[in-house]
């Protein structure tokens, strides 16, 4: 991937997706890089954004598995009953007020899990942006119920890694399955494979996909494969 020059400066493609015009120059990059994006550009999508650390990890664990609106629902109840969505709080919250917000079982405890491990220091949370993204989901999918769709969300909207890729992304699948004309839609290996040629800003490519399925389908896409999540958990009960 060539960066971009001009007479005072040269402009390479952005690590960290930070600001919308970071995504903006993302976006250039990667329509020189597959033409097939280019219809995909012209309505240039949103950065999306959460804030890092323990507020935007659990933000993301709600929204395992359920559609975006949900998810919503579900995160302004949490907020409402926890106004300081922090380690401690969840900790010493009674299962019947999570419950309450909305969290399934299988959420109380991975969201207590990470709780706990963000107490005891297994979690860094300050210092992933700074780790290898391979160190980074290590760290992160070492949580009881954080599989790899968490993890990588968590690296592209919460710490703005312009090459984290959600590839078990069951929107993100399905936009590509449309825009490539595809027979089926790739399953996690296959995506993964496919989106090799957006390295290093599969981020990026996301957020045109996304924007795509919303298209597609008529509503908000950002859905987890649940199959990613759960053989996760199931590995761990082995």
């Amino acid at each position: 991937m060539q960066a971009m020059t001009s007479s005072s400066k040269t402009i390479g493609p952005p690590a960290r997706l930070a600001t919308q015009a970071d995504l903006e120059t993302a976006i250039t990059f990667l329509v020189e890089r597959d033409v097939m994006l280019a219809p995909l550009a012209g309505d240039r999508p949103a950065l999306r954004r959460r804030p890092d650390g323990f507020p935007g990890l659990a933000a993301i664990i709600v929204a395992q598995q359920v559609s975006t609106a949900s998810a919503t629902a579900i995160l302004s109840r949490l907020i409402d009953r926890f106004p300081v969505l922090s380690p401690e709080t969840i900790r010493a919250a009674p299962d019947t007020l999570l419950r309450e917000a909305g969290l399934s079982a299988a959420k109380i405890r991975t969201i207590r899990a990470t709780a706990e491990a963000c107490l005891s220091g297994s979690l860094p949370l300050d210092r992933l942006g700074s780790l290898p993204s391979e160190e980074a989901d290590e760290l992160l999918t070492s949580v009881s119920g954080i599989g790899p769709w968490t993890a990588e969300v968590y690296r592209l909207f919460c710490l703005g890694d312009a090459d984290a890729l959600p590839a078990g992304d069951l929107a993100l699948q399905e936009a590509a399955r449309s825009l490539y004309d595809l027979p089926s839609r790739p399953g996690r290996s296959d995506f993964t494979a496919l989106a090799e040629r957006w390295r290093p800003l599969r981020g990026a490519a996301a957020h045109l996909l996304w924007s795509h399925y919303r298209r597609l389908k008529g509503r908000a896409g950002i859905i987890a494969n649940p199959t990613d999540e759960r053989s996760r958990q199931r590995s761990r009960r082995r």
